[in-house]
């Protein structure tokens, strides 16, 4: 059975869909509340949170490589550690820029040195293997061993494998941890 829509039925739909944002005088109508786009609007003017924040993730993982270092940038510099570390992926990778390992070292350490275990953790394997920090393999251990104290669980796993790195990084990898010279 097909069923047909007459002029007022299309009518009385388009009087149901959505009414896209307005502006007047007294700000905007309808605004879009939810949307990605709205989380980097949010960053921009400076409004981050917990919510805002996280968008970089759902950004980074569908490939919007920059409108996430917009939002993670944003963040960190708010203090959100976990924005730091996503921020050193970014840069470790040359997702939405070159490749910078420096950088990334530079967001892990500022997340180490607020307290947070994953940075902690990111900032000794950047030591130990002198990836965008000089190479210092006992201060490397050192930040392992005080991720693993806070708890994170692949600290301890590095630890229990005698801090071989091929333990946690996969054998795919190794052409990038290779020393330069």
């Amino acid at each position: 059975m097909r069923a047909v829509v007459g002029r007022a039925g299309v009518a009385l739909l388009l009087g149901l869909s959505p009414v896209a944002a307005e502006t007047d005088a007294y700000g905007s109508l309808n605004p879009d509340e939810m949307s990605l786009q709205r989380m980097v609007e949010d960053a921009e003017r400076g409004n981050t949170s917990m919510s805002v924040c996280a968008s970089g993730y759902l950004m980074t993982k569908s490939g919007r490589h920059g409108a996430a270092r917009e939002v993670f940038t944003r963040c960190a510099e708010d203090g959100y550690t976990a924005a730091m570390t996503w921020m050193s992926q970014l840069e470790d990778n040359g997702f939405g820029a070159p490749e910078n390992p420096d950088a990334a070292a530079a967001w892990d350490r500022r997340a180490a040195e607020l307290g947070d275990p994953v940075g902690m953790f990111n900032y000794g394997l950047d030591m130990m293997r002198g990836r965008g920090v000089a190479q210092d393999e006992a201060a490397g251990r050192q930040m392992i061993d005080r991720a693993a104290a806070l708890g994170l669980p692949v600290a301890r796993r590095l630890q229990d494998a005698g801090y071989d790195l091929d333990e946690i990084t996969p054998d795919a990898d190794n052409w990038k941890y290779a020393p330069l010279f």
